[in-house]
């Protein structure tokens, strides 16, 4: 079994495209006072940083040097679509788990040595890089937990093959945590009954598991823990909701509480979104009464988009107002309408009037309206007619600072101008991977698939990498 995971995916995206960036820290995520951080590069992570950090922690951990950019959902669908597609031309059946990290399980390695694992693995990655420019990780063993463990110990940019003698040395060292399946809660119950390692959970019988963890979920944890993972490959069928919720060990009771409340829970399924690689039309918010009913409201954009700006400011318009309906226990964020074609605002962090519609439980809104003042923020893909694709690096005083590059074109020239400038035109962010025959053999496929009315494929649509115009 193979896990294969990219090395700091969203980042490592950003610092191919954009040259300059190599061996910079450079952290991808929301850039407002709430922001979280969505992706870390190594250079940024020798100073702390990590996801799911507040933005703001980041930057001070960092420095003045800490090249901080907004997410560019469209480009990492892309470069996630053919890192995979490069993958699936060595392992034939991938179970991929998110834009940048999968399973395999190649048939031609079946009885293989250690030895013969490890060429294979180094061939995957030798093909991937060649094919994208980007880096992974493979980790190997016997089932998906020890693969998955392996390819963790290989990062950065190595190969860890586990041999079934290490397996269960290496296994029951580690911290429960690490065991798949193990989340806060269940790690806090395990810890207040002395149980640190994978190991020490491997050693209690299936009853005891079962107690403390559960009937369903226990005996499960428990095989694994003793290193017994049958789990086979299989191909992934996509979501059709992302949604993180969350329940208060206190009831809220006024709206102030509840738009504080919703911010990190959107961030958990923003992040989630991300991950998935598509974009979103439909927000819905989810609340829970302290006497167990439950409301839900939904709200639908003209367009599929990643923004978390735009989808949180949604989310927190349809909030309602538990003075009105009473206590709330549980508060949850949904995003569905999901759909490769998506839609990149040029002002994101605009957010939508917060004040809530009582009259309909859906609510069709309109995108949020354009901002006269600055034209431009820093990450916006730009095109100009004498220096091609660029993206902005500064704006403000009456300027705006462009850097000219792609992955093709090695670290470019900058250039200022003024802010009001006709000479810049938002460009496609797809661009920036300078991709032309891939692109063009990808739309030359989805038409002839369209052409047979083949609707079986998951990989995403090529409407995503078409005529999306960037921002």
């Amino acid at each position: 079994m193979l896990h294969l995971d990219m090395d700091a995916f969203f980042a490592s995206v950003e610092q191919l495209t954009r040259p300059t960036l190599r061996g910079r820290p450079v952290l991808v995520g929301g850039l407002g006072g709430r922001g979280v951080v969505a992706g870390a590069s190594y250079e940024a992570r020798v100073y702390g940083a990590r996801s799911a950090m507040p933005m703001h922690q980041a930057r001070r951990q960092i420095g003045v040097t800490a090249v901080v950019l907004p997410p560019r959902g469209v480009v990492y669908g892309l470069a996630s679509r053919r890192v995979f597609d490069a993958v699936r031309s060595v392992v034939p059946v991938v179970e991929q788990l998110s834009f940048d990290e999968a399973f395999g399980e190649p048939p031609q390695l079946a009885g293989a040595s250690a030895d013969q694992v490890d060429e294979f693995c180094e061939e995957l990655r030798r093909v991937v890089r060649e094919k994208t420019g980007l880096v992974a990780s493979v980790g190997a063993g016997s089932g998906k937990q020890i693969a998955k463990i392996a390819s963790g110990l290989a990062k950065p940019d190595g190969i860890r093959v586990v041999r079934r003698a290490e397996e269960q040395e290496l296994l029951h060292g580690l911290p429960v945590r690490r065991l798949w399946g193990i989340g806060p809660v269940a790690e806090e119950k395990l810890h207040r009954l002395g149980i640190e390692t994978i190991g020490q959970l491997a050693a209690l019988t299936d009853a005891e598991v079962a107690n403390i963890l559960g009937a369903t979920i226990g005996p499960a944890l428990h095989r694994l823990a003793r290193g017994i993972d049958d789990r086979p490959v299989t191909e992934r069928a996509e979501a059709k909701q992302i949604s993180a919720e969350s329940t208060f060990a206190v009831d809220l009771t006024t709206l102030d509480q509840l738009r504080e409340a919703i911010d990190p829970i959107a961030e958990h399924a923003h992040r989630r979104l991300l991950r998935d690689g598509r974009g979103a039309r439909t927000v819905t918010v989810k609340l829970k009464k302290s006497d167990m009913s439950t409301l839900t409201r939904s709200a639908t954009l003209p367009y599929a988009t990643t923004e978390a700006g735009a989808l949180t400011a949604l989310a927190r318009r349809l909030l309602l107002d538990p003075l009105q309906i009473g206590p709330i226990r549980l508060l949850g964020v949904g995003f569905s309408g999901l759909s490769d074609v998506r839609q990149e605002s040029l002002f994101p962090d605009l957010e939508f009037s917060t004040e809530a519609e009582e009259a309909h439980h859906t609510v069709e809104t309109t995108a949020p309206p354009l901002h006269d003042a600055t034209p431009w923020r820093i990450g916006d893909d730009v095109a100009h007619r004498d220096f091609g694709h660029g993206w902005v690096q500064g704006a403000g005083h009456g300027v705006v600072t462009v850097r000219f590059e792609t992955r093709a074109s090695g670290p470019g020239p900058a250039r200022t101008f003024p802010l009001d400038t006709a000479e810049l035109t938002p460009a496609n962010p797809v661009d920036s991977l300078d991709w032309p025959d891939y692109v063009g053999a990808l739309r030359d496929h989805e038409a002839e698939a369209t052409e047979q009315e083949d609707d079986e494929t998951s990989a995403p649509s090529l409407d995503e990498v078409g005529d999306l115009g960037g921002r």
